[in-house]
């Protein structure tokens, strides 16, 4: 298998092209100072990874920005301190200030001449209309778990972009490459479809999951790089032969 065997990409946004982690904890510093805590980069991670996936099984269908405000208030009530309104519907907007990884940028204008573009992502429109901007390169399609009313690590939102771009670009699955980094929300789901699989391993230098749940059993993928310009670069080497 060969990175020039697939027609399209499909991404994963958050943690993958958006530096969601720096998002997160920025995002949540008010609230570890008014608790007076002092957890580590990890723990407030994994408070947030445990929070945003029980809410998402609880309330599918709500829009993520919405849905970041209620895991803003439930970390608030594990650390033992009341959170106003106006302080958790500013976590839910903050995605739009979440940071691009350096090399997103540079990676997707590389990729757009090879590969059709895809994301899917758990975020709703508005939200990623921002980091789509920041990321600055123009999407073949992106479906979302707002279009769709379900989060990963679901096989519903699998099953939707498989058969949107069957319906809408012709392709099947074995022209498909999922790409991302989160084991958990990504790979788990591909494996299960036979969805071909690049894992972008941000977290390579650190241990724990981060900002996401660990994976049941040992997902499978048939790539793996610790960057989009990794990516970028095996993907020039095959072309070179």
């Amino acid at each position: 298998m060969k990175l020039t065997d697939f027609k399209a990409l499909t991404f994963d946004c958050y943690g993958t092209l958006i530096d969601w982690e720096t998002g997160i904890l920025s995002g949540l510093q008010p609230l570890v100072e008014k608790a007076g805590i002092t957890p580590s980069r990890d723990q407030i991670l994994e408070i947030f990874a445990q929070n945003e996936s029980a809410q998402e099984l609880e309330t599918p269908a709500m829009p993520y920005s919405q849905l970041l405000s209620i895991v803003y208030k439930r970390i608030a009530r594990t650390w033992g301190v009341a959170a106003t309104n106006e302080e958790a519907n500013s976590f839910g907007a903050s995605i739009p200030d979440w940071p691009e990884f350096p090399d997103s940028v540079s990676a997707l204008q590389y990729l757009k001449k090879h590969y059709k573009l895809v994301i899917l992502s758990n975020v709703d429109r508005i939200s990623f209309r921002a980091s789509n901007t920041r990321l600055r390169v123009a999407f073949d399609a992106v479906y979302t778990a707002q279009d769709i009313e379900s989060y990963k690590p679901s096989v519903r939102n699998f099953e939707y972009m498989l058969q949107r771009l069957r319906d809408d670009f012709a392709m099947e699955k074995g022209d498909i490459l999922h790409t991302a980094q989160s084991l958990f929300h990504d790979h788990v789901p591909a494996n299960r479809l036979g969805l071909a699989s690049a894992w972008i391993d941000r977290r390579h230098a650190e241990a724990g999951w981060g900002a996401t749940n660990r994976p049941p059993g040992t997902p499978r993928y048939d790539f793996r790089f610790d960057s989009m310009a990794a990516f970028v670069e095996a993907h020039q080497k095959e072309l070179r032969g």
